[in-house]
Protein backbone atom coordinates (compact mmCIF):
# COMPACT_ATOMS: atom_id res chain seq x y z
CA UNK A 1 0.00 0.00 0.00
CA UNK A 2 1.28 3.12 -1.07
CA UNK A 3 1.02 6.76 0.91
CA UNK A 4 1.08 9.78 -0.91
CA UNK A 5 2.05 13.11 1.07
CA UNK A 6 1.00 16.19 -0.17
CA UNK A 7 2.53 19.66 0.72
CA UNK A 8 5.66 17.40 0.55
CA UNK A 9 8.04 20.77 0.96
CA UNK A 10 6.60 21.94 3.62
CA UNK A 11 7.89 21.19 7.49
CA UNK A 12 4.74 18.77 8.42
CA UNK A 13 5.13 17.34 5.38
CA UNK A 14 8.63 16.15 5.39
CA UNK A 15 8.22 14.81 9.04
CA UNK A 16 5.32 13.02 7.96
CA UNK A 17 7.43 11.50 4.80
CA UNK A 18 10.41 10.93 7.10
CA UNK A 19 8.34 9.14 9.98
CA UNK A 20 6.27 6.82 7.54
CA UNK A 21 9.69 5.94 5.92
CA UNK A 22 11.30 5.45 9.47
CA UNK A 23 8.30 2.90 9.89
CA UNK A 24 9.42 0.45 6.42
CA UNK A 25 6.00 2.09 4.65
CA UNK A 26 6.10 2.43 1.18
CA UNK A 27 5.76 6.49 0.46
CA UNK A 28 4.97 8.76 -2.24
CA UNK A 29 6.16 12.46 -1.78
CA UNK A 30 4.00 14.97 -4.01
CA UNK A 31 4.73 18.66 -5.00
CA UNK A 32 3.63 20.47 -8.18
CA UNK A 33 7.70 21.16 -8.23
CA UNK A 34 8.72 17.84 -7.74
CA UNK A 35 11.87 18.55 -8.78
CA UNK A 36 12.85 20.45 -5.60
CA UNK A 37 11.73 18.10 -3.03
CA UNK A 38 14.46 16.56 -0.43
CA UNK A 39 13.17 13.29 0.45
CA UNK A 40 14.83 9.92 2.13
CA UNK A 41 16.47 7.15 0.20
CA UNK A 42 13.63 5.23 -0.66
CA UNK A 43 11.01 7.72 -0.86
CA UNK A 44 9.63 8.22 -4.45
CA UNK A 45 8.32 11.70 -5.60
CA UNK A 46 5.58 12.36 -7.72
CA UNK A 47 4.65 15.62 -9.83
CA UNK A 48 0.82 16.65 -8.52
CA UNK A 49 -0.21 20.00 -9.47
CA UNK A 50 -4.08 20.88 -8.68
CA UNK A 51 -4.19 23.31 -11.79
CA UNK A 52 -2.84 20.38 -14.06
CA UNK A 53 -5.26 17.31 -13.44
CA UNK A 54 -3.21 15.14 -16.38
CA UNK A 55 -0.53 14.76 -13.51
CA UNK A 56 -3.51 13.20 -11.30
CA UNK A 57 -3.37 9.84 -12.37
CA UNK A 58 0.15 8.82 -11.84
CA UNK A 59 0.49 10.47 -8.67
CA UNK A 60 -2.44 8.66 -7.46
CA UNK A 61 -1.66 5.34 -8.82
CA UNK A 62 -1.84 2.31 -6.17
CA UNK A 63 -2.46 5.17 -2.85
CA UNK A 64 -4.61 4.14 -0.42
CA UNK A 65 -3.96 7.07 1.78
CA UNK A 66 -3.55 10.62 0.92
CA UNK A 67 -2.11 13.58 3.68
CA UNK A 68 -3.52 16.36 2.03
CA UNK A 69 -2.71 19.93 2.36
CA UNK A 70 -5.56 22.18 1.69
CA UNK A 71 -5.62 23.65 -1.48
CA UNK A 72 -8.63 24.44 -3.02
CA UNK A 73 -7.29 24.87 -6.88
CA UNK A 74 -8.61 21.77 -8.60
CA UNK A 75 -9.81 19.69 -5.15
CA UNK A 76 -13.20 18.35 -6.30
CA UNK A 77 -11.30 16.98 -10.03
CA UNK A 78 -8.72 15.71 -7.29
CA UNK A 79 -11.11 14.13 -5.17
CA UNK A 80 -12.99 12.07 -8.34
CA UNK A 81 -9.24 11.59 -9.37
CA UNK A 82 -8.99 10.36 -6.18
CA UNK A 83 -12.18 7.75 -5.80
CA UNK A 84 -11.50 6.51 -9.31
CA UNK A 85 -7.89 5.27 -8.31
CA UNK A 86 -9.03 3.38 -5.38
CA UNK A 87 -8.04 5.66 -2.43
CA UNK A 88 -9.50 4.68 0.69
CA UNK A 89 -8.65 7.34 3.15
CA UNK A 90 -7.68 11.30 2.92
CA UNK A 91 -6.74 12.59 6.14
CA UNK A 92 -6.80 16.69 5.65
CA UNK A 93 -3.99 19.01 7.36
CA UNK A 94 -6.70 21.76 7.90
CA UNK A 95 -7.20 24.43 9.60
CA UNK A 96 -8.91 25.22 13.35
CA UNK A 97 -10.41 28.41 11.44
CA UNK A 98 -13.07 26.39 9.75
CA UNK A 99 -14.37 26.63 13.30
CA UNK A 100 -15.16 30.59 13.36
CA UNK A 101 -18.34 32.06 13.42
CA UNK A 102 -18.22 33.48 10.33
CA UNK A 103 -15.96 30.92 8.17
CA UNK A 104 -17.35 31.87 5.05
CA UNK A 105 -16.17 34.97 4.75
CA UNK A 106 -13.29 34.24 6.89
CA UNK A 107 -10.09 34.36 4.59
CA UNK A 108 -7.86 32.53 7.02
CA UNK A 109 -10.90 29.32 6.88
CA UNK A 110 -11.66 29.44 2.63
CA UNK A 111 -8.43 27.39 1.61
CA UNK A 112 -9.55 24.90 3.95
CA UNK A 113 -13.11 24.73 4.28
CA UNK A 114 -13.62 24.50 0.37
CA UNK A 115 -11.06 21.19 0.57
CA UNK A 116 -13.22 20.13 3.48
CA UNK A 117 -16.42 20.35 1.91
CA UNK A 118 -14.99 18.66 -1.36
CA UNK A 119 -14.23 15.56 0.82
CA UNK A 120 -17.31 15.14 3.16
CA UNK A 121 -19.02 15.48 -0.46
CA UNK A 122 -17.34 12.06 -1.95
CA UNK A 123 -17.51 8.55 -0.75
CA UNK A 124 -14.07 8.86 0.62
CA UNK A 125 -13.46 8.22 4.10
CA UNK A 126 -11.88 11.41 5.76
CA UNK A 127 -10.06 12.30 8.58
CA UNK A 128 -9.25 16.34 9.56
CA UNK A 129 -6.69 17.39 11.53
CA UNK A 130 -7.25 21.38 12.45
CA UNK A 131 -4.37 22.38 14.01
CA UNK A 132 -4.09 26.11 15.61
CA UNK A 133 -1.26 28.74 15.93
CA UNK A 134 1.72 26.96 14.54
CA UNK A 135 4.95 27.47 16.89
CA UNK A 136 7.00 28.52 14.52
CA UNK A 137 4.80 31.17 13.40
CA UNK A 138 6.80 33.03 15.78
CA UNK A 139 9.66 33.17 12.70
CA UNK A 140 8.31 36.10 11.78
CA UNK A 141 10.27 37.91 14.04
CA UNK A 142 12.90 36.58 13.00
CA UNK A 143 13.84 39.66 10.90
CA UNK A 144 13.23 42.26 13.82
CA UNK A 145 15.05 39.75 16.39
CA UNK A 146 18.46 38.90 14.38
CA UNK A 147 18.85 43.07 13.90
CA UNK A 148 18.01 43.44 17.42
CA UNK A 149 14.61 45.16 16.63
CA UNK A 150 11.73 45.53 18.78
CA UNK A 151 8.32 43.53 18.23
CA UNK A 152 5.58 45.91 17.62
CA UNK A 153 2.35 44.64 18.38
CA UNK A 154 -1.30 45.61 18.21
CA UNK A 155 -2.03 43.34 20.70
CA UNK A 156 1.09 41.78 22.95
CA UNK A 157 -1.25 40.23 25.46
CA UNK A 158 -3.60 38.19 22.60
CA UNK A 159 -3.75 34.26 24.06
CA UNK A 160 -2.81 31.21 21.88
CA UNK A 161 -1.90 28.02 22.41
CA UNK A 162 0.92 27.47 19.54
CA UNK A 163 1.18 23.90 18.53
CA UNK A 164 4.89 22.58 17.49
CA UNK A 165 4.90 20.93 14.19
CA UNK A 166 6.92 17.78 14.95
CA UNK A 167 3.19 17.01 17.30
CA UNK A 168 1.18 17.77 13.89
CA UNK A 169 3.40 15.23 12.39
CA UNK A 170 3.37 12.41 14.94
CA UNK A 171 -0.95 12.84 14.85
CA UNK A 172 -0.79 12.81 11.34
CA UNK A 173 0.91 9.24 10.97
CA UNK A 174 -1.30 8.06 13.70
CA UNK A 175 -4.27 9.45 11.31
CA UNK A 176 -2.37 7.54 8.66
CA UNK A 177 -1.47 4.31 10.22
CA UNK A 178 -3.63 3.91 13.10
CA UNK A 179 -7.66 3.29 13.98
CA UNK A 180 -8.21 5.65 16.72
CA UNK A 181 -8.15 8.96 14.32
CA UNK A 182 -10.12 7.29 11.78
CA UNK A 183 -13.17 9.48 10.04
CA UNK A 184 -12.72 12.26 13.01
CA UNK A 185 -12.48 16.09 13.38
CA UNK A 186 -10.04 16.90 15.64
CA UNK A 187 -9.05 20.02 16.95
CA UNK A 188 -5.05 20.42 17.67
CA UNK A 189 -3.25 22.80 19.80
CA UNK A 190 -0.52 22.96 22.17
CA UNK A 191 -0.16 22.16 25.88
CA UNK A 192 -0.14 25.80 27.21
CA UNK A 193 -1.49 29.02 26.28
CA UNK A 194 0.62 31.50 26.23
CA UNK A 195 0.70 35.60 25.23
CA UNK A 196 2.23 37.34 22.12
CA UNK A 197 4.44 38.51 24.55
CA UNK A 198 4.78 35.61 26.97
CA UNK A 199 6.14 33.67 23.70
CA UNK A 200 8.84 36.88 23.18
CA UNK A 201 9.97 36.39 26.67
CA UNK A 202 10.53 32.20 25.84
CA UNK A 203 12.59 33.41 22.98
CA UNK A 204 14.21 35.97 24.64
CA UNK A 205 15.54 33.32 27.66
CA UNK A 206 16.14 30.89 24.30
CA UNK A 207 18.49 33.48 22.88
CA UNK A 208 20.01 34.68 26.21
CA UNK A 209 19.24 38.69 25.94
CA UNK A 210 16.30 40.68 26.11
CA UNK A 211 13.84 41.47 23.09
CA UNK A 212 12.28 44.30 23.35
CA UNK A 213 8.11 44.50 22.59
CA UNK A 214 6.28 48.00 21.67
CA UNK A 215 2.42 48.30 21.60
CA UNK A 216 1.15 50.01 18.18
CA UNK A 217 -2.39 50.60 17.02
CA UNK A 218 -4.06 48.81 15.32
CA UNK A 219 -4.04 51.32 12.57
CA UNK A 220 -0.35 51.16 12.34
CA UNK A 221 -0.25 47.59 12.35
CA UNK A 222 -2.62 47.29 9.32
CA UNK A 223 -0.18 49.57 7.71
CA UNK A 224 2.82 47.40 8.60
CA UNK A 225 0.79 44.17 7.70
CA UNK A 226 -0.34 45.47 4.43
CA UNK A 227 3.37 45.25 2.92
CA UNK A 228 3.29 41.60 3.04
CA UNK A 229 -0.41 40.72 2.89
CA UNK A 230 -3.69 41.04 1.47
CA UNK A 231 -5.80 43.63 3.24
CA UNK A 232 -9.08 40.98 3.98
CA UNK A 233 -6.16 38.53 5.96
CA UNK A 234 -4.60 41.30 7.74
CA UNK A 235 -8.00 42.68 8.72
CA UNK A 236 -8.62 38.75 9.62
CA UNK A 237 -5.79 37.99 11.55
CA UNK A 238 -5.74 41.48 13.37
CA UNK A 239 -10.06 40.56 14.17
CA UNK A 240 -8.94 37.18 15.77
CA UNK A 241 -5.92 38.64 17.94
CA UNK A 242 -8.27 41.29 19.18
CA UNK A 243 -10.91 38.51 20.41
CA UNK A 244 -7.87 36.91 21.84
CA UNK A 245 -7.15 39.63 23.86
CA UNK A 246 -9.08 39.38 26.57
CA UNK A 247 -8.06 35.36 28.17
CA UNK A 248 -6.25 32.24 27.75
CA UNK A 249 -6.96 29.91 24.90
CA UNK A 250 -8.34 27.38 25.39
CA UNK A 251 -6.27 23.63 25.14
CA UNK A 252 -7.97 21.51 22.77
CA UNK A 253 -6.62 17.73 21.55
CA UNK A 254 -3.13 17.51 21.84
CA UNK A 255 -0.09 14.45 21.74
CA UNK A 256 -1.13 13.75 25.22
CA UNK A 257 -5.10 13.48 24.28
CA UNK A 258 -4.87 11.96 21.36
CA UNK A 259 -1.64 9.79 21.73
CA UNK A 260 -0.52 9.35 25.32
CA UNK A 261 2.74 11.56 24.90
CA UNK A 262 3.71 14.88 26.55
CA UNK A 263 2.64 17.41 24.18
CA UNK A 264 5.91 19.69 23.49
CA UNK A 265 6.00 22.94 24.48
CA UNK A 266 6.81 26.26 22.99
CA UNK A 267 10.23 26.47 25.09
CA UNK A 268 11.36 23.44 23.31
CA UNK A 269 10.20 24.76 19.40
CA UNK A 270 12.32 28.00 20.90
CA UNK A 271 15.40 26.23 21.90
CA UNK A 272 15.54 23.75 18.88
CA UNK A 273 14.82 27.10 16.37
CA UNK A 274 17.00 29.82 18.48
CA UNK A 275 19.70 29.86 15.52
CA UNK A 276 17.05 30.91 13.44
CA UNK A 277 16.29 34.01 15.25
CA UNK A 278 19.96 35.52 14.61
CA UNK A 279 21.06 37.33 11.76
CA UNK A 280 23.35 35.59 9.01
Amino acid sequence: MTLLITGARGKVGQAVISRLHSAGLTVRAASAHPAELTTPDGVEVAELALDRPETFDSALRGVRQVFLYPQPAGIRELVKAAEAAGVEHVVLLSSSSVLGPDADNDPLAGHSLQVERALVDSDLLRTFLRPDAFASNSLGWAYFIGRSLPIQLAYPDAHIAPIHPDDIADIAVEALTGTSLTGRSVTLTGPESLTFREQIAVLAEALGHRIAVEHITRAEAEQQMGRHMPAPMVASLLDLWEAADHGPAAIADTTQTLLGRPARTFRQWAQENATAFTRH
